[in-house]
C-alpha cells in the first residue's frame, strides 16, 4: 500500500467546497473520479484543510493511500487529464504511511485579496473583492497583529458543536499592497496552527470595519477578548481567499522543488 501526497490548486468558483456531499460539485468528489479512472481503484482522499464554496486554492495538500503501480510522473499527468479543468495537482510526492493530510499538518497559510481600486477590475471579480470608498490601510496594519498569538478566537468564527475548541495559534497576521495587473490591492495574510470555520474571513470583515473607521485597534481588542460573534464583523464573501499553502515536518512532507 502506497501512500501518496498531492499538492493542489483550484479555481473554488464553481465548486461546493473542498469536501464531498451529497449533491454538488466538490474538489475531494473530482479527485476521487480522476483516481478511479486512472488507477481502477476506488480511494479516498484526505484534504489538509476544508474550503468553503468559492474558496481558492494553490497550496492544498491531499494523500490517498492505494496500490498503483503508476509512477509519480504519471500520476500526476494522468490525473490533470482527467480532471476538470478548474483543479490541478501541481506536484506528487510518495510519503510515510503515518502521514494524514490534515493532521500532520502543522501550519496553514491563507491570503485574502482586496480590490481598492474606484471601478472593479472584471478579471479578479473571483479573485478579490472590491471594496468602494477609502480604506485606512495604516490602522489596518496596527490593528491585525493584535491577533498573533494564542488566543480564544469564539468572535471570529460560526457557533458549531462540531468545534470542541475556539483557541488557535496566529502565527501571521499581516497587511500589505501588492500589485496584479497594474492593480493595486490590498493583501490580508493568516498564518495559523490551525483555522475555525469561517474564522479568516470574519476577520477580514472586522478588518474592513477597522479600514472603514468604524473600529479602532483598542476595540479589536476588546472584540478579540469578548469572545462574543455578534461583536465582530460580518463575514466576508469566499471568493477572496486563498489557501496559499500548508505546513508540515521537513521529515514527512517538503515541496522544495516545486
Amino acid at each position: 500500500m502506497r501512500n501518496i501526497a498531492l499538492l493542489l490548486a483550484y479555481d473554488g468558483t464553481d465548486f461546493i467546497g473542498s469536501q464531498l456531499q451529497n449533491q454538488g460539485r466538490s474538489i475531494q468528489g473530482a479527485l476521487e473520479a480522476a483516481w478511479e479512472e486512472l488507477t481502477q481503484e476506488r480511494r479516498r482522499f484526505t484534504l489538509a484543510g476544508r474550503t468553503d464554496a468559492g474558496v481558492h486554492a494553490h497550496g492544498q495538500v491531499a494523500n490517498v493511500r492505494g496500490m498503483t503501480r503508476h509512477p509519480l510522473t504519471t500520476v500526476v499527468r494522468g490525473m490533470n487529464a482527467l480532471l476538470p479543468a478548474d483543479v490541478r495537482i501541481l506536484a506528487a510526492r510518495e510519503v510515510d504511511a503515518e502521514f494524514h493530510a490534515r493532521y500532520s499538518a502543522t501550519r496553514r497559510e491563507y491570503r485574502y485579496l482586496l480590490d481598492v481600486e474606484p471601478v472593479a477590475l472584471p478579471t479578479l471579480r473571483q479573485l478579490t473583492l472590491h471594496v468602494e470608498g477609502r480604506l485606512d490601510v495604516a490602522a489596518m496594519t496596527v490593528a491585525l497583529p493584535l491577533l498573533e498569538g494564542t488566543h480564544d478566537f469564539a468572535a471570529f468564527t460560526v457557533q458549531s458543536p462540531q468545534q470542541k475548541s475556539t483557541v488557535r495559534t496566529i502565527y501571521v497576521a499581516h497587511v500589505s499592497e501588492v500589485e496584479l495587473f497594474g492593480r493595486r490591492l490590498i493583501a490580508i495574510d493568516l498564518a495559523a496552527n490551525a483555522f475555525l470555520q469561517h474564522m479568516v474571513r470574519v476577520i477580514v470583515g472586522t478588518m474592513l470595519q477597522v479600514g472603514r473607521g468604524r473600529m479602532t485597534a483598542v476595540q479589536l481588542q476588546h472584540v478579540l477578548e469578548g469572545r462574543e460573534r455578534k461583536a465582530a464583523g460580518r463575514t466576508a464573501p469566499a471568493h477572496g481567499l486563498t489557501l496559499t499553502a500548508v505546513r508540515y515536518p521537513s521529515t514527512l512532507l517538503c515541496w522544495d522543488d516545486v
